[in-house]
This record gives C-alpha cells, sequence and structure tokens, in this order.
C-alpha cells in the first residue's frame, strides 16, 4: 500500500477501547485476533497516530457517557475523512411473532453479550430451558455462535469471553443445534452435494469433503451434537403460554438446479415444525447513516446500507442536478459500510488497503481534498470538546485499562477479564 509522506492519523471511536469488531464482533478463539490487535498495536506506537476514544461522531445512540462531536465539526479540521464504522444493525426475518416471544435473539446481541460489549452487558440470555437451539443462518457469526454454545466450559474459561457469559453457558441445557456447529455431526442432504467433487476449485472442493467426511464423533457416544439443515425458510415462531419461543416452523423448498448459483427458489408446500428452546437470528448485518451525512452531501443507501462509492473507497455526492454523482473531496469510506455486511476479516483488511491506496493517488495526483489550507486534526478539534461533561481516552489512558484487565483476568486465569460498563472502563482509565 502507497504511503503518504507526513502524514498524521487520527482514530475516534465511540467506546474509550480500541479493536472494533476485533474485540467485540467475533469469537475469543479466532486466530485472527490476536494477528490484529498486534497490527494495531504496532500502528498506534507511530508518534503520527492518535487514537481519541469514548467519543462519537454524529453518533449518541448506544454511546454512553461519552462525547458527541457533529459530522460538520469533524470535516472543517481534516485534509481526509474515512468511514470505517461497520454494521450496527442487524437484519430481522419479519415473521410472526419474532418480537413478541422472548428467548429470540440476533447474533449480533449475543456476540456482544458474550464478548463484553457495554450495550449487551445486560442481555443474561436464557439457555437453562431446552436441549434445542435454532441458528437461522450459517455465515461465519452463526458458527461463532454456534460454537459459543456447545464448546466445552472449561474451553472458554481460558478465553476472554466474559465470566458472566462463562457462568450462563456452564448452565446451558442445549444439546442439539439445527444449522451448525458442535460435537456429532448429523450428515447432510448428499443430493445438494456434486457428484465429483475432486473437480471442484481448491476452496469448495475442501468445503465439500469436510461436509461428506462428518464427524469423528459417533451419535451414540455424543451427548451434544449439530446439523446443517438447507432448504427451510422460516415462516413463523410459536411460544408458551408463558411467552417464551417454543418451536420454529419451517416451509421446505426445493432448488431448480441445486449446484447452480443463480438457481431460482420454489416452495414444496411441506410445513416442518422443530423444537426450539432459544433461537438466533444471523441473516446479515445493516450498516446505518450518520446524523450529518445529508448536510456534507455524502450519498447513503439506505437499501443496501452503503455509504455510495465509486468501488475504490472515494464517497460519492450527487451533481448539480441531482441525477448524476461525483466523487466528494477528501472524503472516503472502507470496510462493510463501503461494500456490505460480507466478507471475513481478512477480506475487509484488504478492503480497507483498497481505499488506503486511492487516498494516497488522490494525494500524489494532487487532487483537492476537504480543506485546501492548513488542518489542524484533533488539536483543532479538540477546543470544540467540553472536557467537563465528558472524558476523552487516548492511547496511554487505554494502556491503564487494558493493564487493569489484565490483572482482572490473572484472578480467574485467564488472560483478561473485560469491563462491560463504560464507567469501569474510565475509572481504569483515571
Amino acid at each position: 500500500m502507497s504511503k503518504i509522506p507526513e502524514a498524521k492519523v487520527d482514530m475516534f471511536e465511540a467506546l474509550p477501547v480500541p479493536f472494533g469488531l476485533v474485540r467485540f464482533g467475533v469469537a475469543p478463539d479466532h486466530p485472527e485476533v490476536k494477528n490484529c490487535q498486534d497490527k494495531f498495536e504496532e500502528v498506534a506506537s507511530s508518534p503520527d497516530f492518535t487514537f481519541i476514544g469514548n467519543v462519537a461522531v454524529g453518533n449518541q445512540n448506544g454511546h454512553f457517557h461519552g462525547c458527541t462531536i457533529p459530522l460538520a465539526s469533524l470535516m472543517r479540521h481534516y485534509n481526509a475523512v474515512v468511514f470505517a464504522y461497520g454494521a450496527s444493525k442487524d437484519k430481522k426475518l419479519g415473521i410472526p411473532n419474532e418480537s413478541e416471544l422472548r428467548g429470540i435473539y440476533s447474533a449480533r446481541e449475543f456476540v456482544g453479550w458474550y464478548n463484553g460489549l457495554p450495550e449487551y452487558a445486560d442481555l443474561a440470555p436464557d439457555l437453562t430451558q431446552g436441549e434445542e437451539a435454532v441458528i437461522i443462518g450459517q455465515g461465519n457469526v452463526a458458527l461463532d455462535v454456534a460454537r459459543m454454545m456447545l464448546e466445552n466450559v472449561d474451553v472458554l474459561r481460558k478465553s476472554d469471553i466474559t465470566e458472566s457469559a462463562i457462568e450462563a453457558l456452564s448452565k446451558s441445557q442445549v444439546r442439539e443445534l439445527m444449522k451448525l456447529h458442535s460435537v456429532h455431526f448429523h450428515p447432510v442432504d448428499m443430493s445438494l452435494l456434486p457428484d465429483e467433487i475432486s473437480k471442484l476449485p481448491r476452496a469448495r472442493r475442501r468445503l465439500m469433503e469436510v461436509l461428506v467426511k462428518g464427524s469423528t464423533s459417533r451419535a451414540e457416544h455424543s451427548h451434544k451434537s449439530w446439523s446443517l439443515d438447507f432448504c427451510l425458510s422460516p415462516t413463523e415462531f410459536s411460544g408458551k403460554a408463558d411467552g417464551r419461543v417454543q418451536s420454529t416452523t419451517f416451509e421446505r423448498t426445493s432448488l431448480s438446479l441445486p449446484f447452480d448459483p443463480t438457481s431460482s427458489v420454489q416452495s414444496t408446500g411441506e410445513k416442518l415444525q422443530i423444537p426450539s428452546s432459544v433461537v438466533f437470528r444471523s441473516i446479515g448485518y445493516k450498516s446505518a447513516a450518520l446524523p450529518g451525512f445529508t448536510e456534507a452531501g455524502i450519498l447513503f443507501d439506505d437499501r443496501k446500507g452503503i455509504i455510495q462509492n465509486d468501488g475504490f473507497g472515494r464517497v460519492l455526492q450527487a451533481a448539480g442536478d441531482g441525477m448524476e454523482t461525483t466523487t466528494l473531496p477528501g472524503v472516503y469510506c472502507a470496510g462493510w459500510v463501503k461494500r456490505g455486511p460480507t466478507g471475513v476479516i481478512a477480506s475487509t483488511m484488504e478492503d480497507a488497503f483498497s481505499t488506503g491506496d486511492a487516498i494516497a493517488a488522490d494525494w500524489t495526483a494532487e487532487s483537492p481534498f476537504l480543506n485546501s489550507g492548513e488542518s489542524h486534526g484533533w488539536e483543532g478539534l479538540r477546543t470544540e470538546v467540553d472536557r467537563d461533561k465528558c472524558r476523552v481516552i487516548q492511547w496511554d489512558d487505554w494502556k491503564k485499562i487494558d493493564r487493569a484487565e489484565r490483572e482482572r483476568g490473572l484472578l480467574v486465569g485467564k488472560e483478561r477479564e473485560k469491563f462491560t460498563s463504560t464507567d469501569e472502563m474510565l475509572a481504569a482509565g483515571r
């Protein structure tokens, strides 16, 4: 990736702690977690980098006791602004009783809860009501939820999953998981797999081989199991008299061409009801526009949930007649808010490199940026922050929080025990 000579970078984070998705959005046993944190530490050690925590830009929602800076103020003080705030909303199924019954959670809520995200610290999912869990969706986050539900609790105790989550998971009665991962694997419908797996491209071939090989644990020797079930479309949730979810009704579907990704899906008319003591909805995320986008001229696609851009990260604005678009000088985006909530950490990193290259190319080409004169960045912007009303966290403050979490972790035999409230983080940062 190209570099801009003498560039200074300020990073704003609404929470007092860094790492974003890596800290709060994935399972703690992911190998990428430490690699990403190490890389962040390397960047943060640069004298040209400033971490500005507990400061949200434009949006007060979900921002507890922190500073909120208007977007217009930010854009006055910088030559370039990059939006990389991900997807803060989750998609819904839109089927009967989805919002009315207790025991139905979004994967985003659940992952945030066991990772100590303050927004969901009080989620307290009840996992003691039965043995069958249903996860609707088969993406990366769904797999994380499945593994956390069925992993040996003693293994989880060694990770930085919160102690409250470990306590809840240790009491879990879930033994069978529809649609995802655990100990014994119920075989998939072989009619959905191609006959000549050896001729598939390498990545798809390896995936198919894993499915065909199945589990090494026999069903009769396993007290937990999982399955991947396809061609099922959820239509309704049913509940008990006490208002908890009891079952999920699916409609069976069929593919006109099972091995064609563009195949149409037809309903068979057959219904299937599956017991569900707890349900997790994991059908995707969606980004939301920040307050101030319209005033700044930033185009946001509400249907797709992305900032409109040229594909390389340059943000688009409406041209004079409103029918055409042009790039907005000095304004960029990266990650899920740029291309939608798809891919894994590695693909998101590659996407960020692409945006970084676009910024460097524009600088080299002497393209116009936000401010033609000298910009003072955080030193100029901080004059608009009321220090009596909020506490700004910078890198040295985060290191204090980090040490305190590690000390808490030592007491329970693991790497760290995260603070799950902003107030606790701020107190440790002092």
